[in-house]
């Protein structure tokens, strides 16, 4: 099987190429634009590689700030695609930062390089993952989802009401997401996320006829069937994090402030459904029963609660389909089998 979407950008905080470091350490200069964003004194600002990516080149920025050590955490990356990546993670970030802020690091600052207007930046908060600093909040994971998977979407701009979407593109590893909103969430999966990802996945491996053939009777049918806005009762858009499988997921201090917390990274964020989330986590696995117990004592599943596990299988089918879009190979027929099942079911 192929690593999951985001486990380059985990490997990173674990791993660094001899190649990287020996880039990092010639390139120790802060780009002005950086210290300009931060408002940082560069003589009092250093900056060094921390760990590796496939997405992005990867550092720790250090400063004194009133007097005190303030780290901070950077990624750059250079081209459309990481402009695109950085602007959607920033606002993932601040979104999940906004509701629950000791779930995630703030990110502070994106854009363009002075120096080089083809490399682009990501500053965040550093976060020490590892960390065993006392006075944390002692918040579970579950409590924390608990809080961002109820707590009601704002109401965007030019509109009257909370809607299905996101302010920005946002990346579910490489794969752009079109969020444009949408006043109903039904139209809004199928349309923007699994017709999406088809077109791309046939963009990336060719065409695919039973497979294209299987997605939209999917959309067309199944979707209305199972989360159609006159079936399933209570959705309403919420902050998800779009990517959370276990490895986007850990322990670790925030911003050198407070103890340890439980954290979540790299998040692909959309206003949607709270069941949406636990697709991704479901096909991974890796959050106990312990977590799912918790977790459904604070977030009931949605009426009918009979059809949860169909919906949640309806909900891990786009992380598969984006999946084979990224890699191919055996992620189609995971697809393929969820799409079988669902439509043998619902798709009459």
């Amino acid at each position: 099987m192929q690593t999951p979407t985001s486990l380059k950008q985990v490997l990173f905080r674990v791993h660094t190429p001899l190649s990287t470091r020996k880039l990092a350490t010639m390139a120790s200069r802060v780009d002005p634009a950086i210290l300009e964003a931060l408002g940082l004194d560069p003589k009092a600002t250093k900056i060094a590689s921390h760990g590796g990516s496939g997405f992005a080149s990867t550092f720790k920025l250090s400063s004194t700030v009133d007097g005190k050590e303030k780290n901070y955490f950077v990624k750059t990356g250079t081209g459309a695609d990481s402009e695109l990546m950085f602007k959607g993670e920033h606002a993932s970030l601040n979104a999940i930062h906004s509701v629950v802020p000791n779930l995630c690091p703030k990110s502070h600052a994106n854009g363009v390089f002075q120096e080089n207007p083809n490399r682009f930046f990501l500053v965040t908060d550093f976060l020490e993952l590892g960390s065993s600093h006392p006075g944390g909040s002692g918040q579970s994971l579950a409590q924390k989802l608990a809080k961002l998977h109820t707590t009601p979407a704002p109401i965007p701009e030019g509109f009257d009401k909370p809607m299905f979407g996101f302010p920005v593109t946002t990346c579910c590893g490489s794969s752009p997401q079109d969020n444009s909103w949408k006043g109903s969430w039904a139209d809004f999966y199928a349309d923007n996320r699994l017709r999406a990802i088809l077109r791309q996945g046939v963009k990336a491996n060719g065409s695919d006829p039973e497979l294209a053939a299987a997605v939209e009777k999917t959309a067309g049918t199944v979707v209305p069937r199972l989360i159609g806005d006159d079936h399933i009762k209570g959705v309403y858009p919420v902050v998800v994090h779009g990517d959370l499988w276990s490895g986007n997921h850990g322990r670790g201090r925030i911003a050198g402030q407070g103890g340890v917390e439980e954290v979540v990274f790299d998040p692909s964020s959309v206003y949607g459904h709270s069941e949406y989330e636990l697709g991704i986590m479901r096909m991974f696995g890796g959050f106990g029963g312990s977590f799912w117990k918790e977790y459904e004592s604070l977030v009931p599943k949605a009426e009918p609660k009979e059809e949860w596990e169909d919906r949640v299988a309806l909900y891990e089918l786009y992380h598969h389909l984006n999946h084979w879009a990224l890699f191919g190979g055996g992620y189609r027929s995971g697809a393929m089998s969820i799409m079988k099942k669902l439509n043998a079911k619902y798709g009459r």
